[in-house]
């Protein structure tokens, strides 16, 4: 991968992301269709720091609000029975419990399914079929989906369905903040709060996955046609600039304008992967499927 051809993938990265359409997905389609090949789970799950450090960015005032009141509580700042250490008379406190418990199931599913995910789950025809399945899914819960519940109704219960929806990522095509957004659309939320619990939910699992791939990648022998470091750290850089402004799109959006044109994308890129496949421009498993 050159530079051009990096600064292309950290591109899609960015423009991706965060919008319900699967940037696992989008890296797994263009990496074969720029490179030959699949550039692999680890240039994914590496790039995928930019992004979350643009979320970072972002997020600050509210991502350190989190932390500071969550310890305040755990250490009994709000008084010492145990519901006041879950933070039951602060939002900000409870948040923090809540976007532990739900990266819960992604850690866990992450962990036991590696094998899969590096391998069979990156196969285009899988990919193809959750595209379109989570498309629709996304399409029935934006439009009953009763968008009345905020971020400060959260409850544990849902904050797990959401990790659990979450967790349905680790296959490229679901999309992180789609399978997210969709479960919290079909839990009444609004498209806003939906979307926002979403990104800070995604900052542990995401940075996590990131970091793990890159201290794996660090000293292991280089596998040949993969990315090297040079353009996956390019890619990531350029992940992090425009993630940062898609960020700030992609929230004004969503207040306005339903979730119908990402539907309708997903269908369409669906349709178009399995016409590539069976045209043979693409392979069901790339070279490090």
């Amino acid at each position: 991968m050159n530079f051009f051809e990096a600064v292309f993938m950290g591109l899609v990265q960015a423009l991706t992301e965060f919008l319900p359409v699967s940037s696992s997905a989008h890296l797994r389609i263009f990496g074969e269709l720029i490179g030959e090949s699949d550039p692999g789970a680890a240039f994914t799950a590496i790039t995928q720091i930019g992004t979350e450090a643009a979320v970072l960015l972002y997020f600050r005032r509210d991502i350190k609000n989190i932390c500071v009141k969550w310890w305040q509580s755990l250490r009994g700042d709000n008084g010492t029975d145990w519901r006041s250490r879950m933070g039951a008379h602060d939002h900000d406190a409870a948040m923090g419990w809540y976007i532990g418990l739900g990266s819960i199931p992604i850690v866990v599913l992450g962990l036991l399914l590696e094998d899969f995910i590096d391998s069979t789950f990156r196969n285009l025809y899988l990919t193809a079929l959750m595209l379109a399945v989570f498309g629709i899914f996304l399409g029935i819960a934006d439009k009953y989906g009763k968008h009345e519940r905020t971020v400060k109704e959260l409850t544990p219960r849902h904050a797990l369905f959401f990790g659990l929806a979450q967790a349905m990522a680790l296959i490229p095509g679901v999309s992180r903040s789609g399978g997210t957004i969709t479960a919290g659309l079909l839990m009444g939320y609004t498209r806003e709060a939906a979307a926002r619990y979403s990104f800070l939910l995604a900052i542990p699992a995401v940075v996590g996955s990131g970091f793990y791939k890159l201290f794996k990648a660090v000293g292991a022998e280089p596998v040949a046609g993969a990315p090297g470091f040079g353009a996956t750290l390019v890619a990531t850089l350029v992940s992090f600039f425009v993630g940062y402004l898609v960020i700030i799109a992609f929230l004004r959006i969503v207040s306005t304008f339903s979730y119908k044109p990402f539907v309708i994308y997903r269908l369409v890129l669906a349709a178009a992967v399995v016409v590539l496949l069976l045209a043979g421009v693409l392979q069901p498993l790339g070279e490090f499927s």
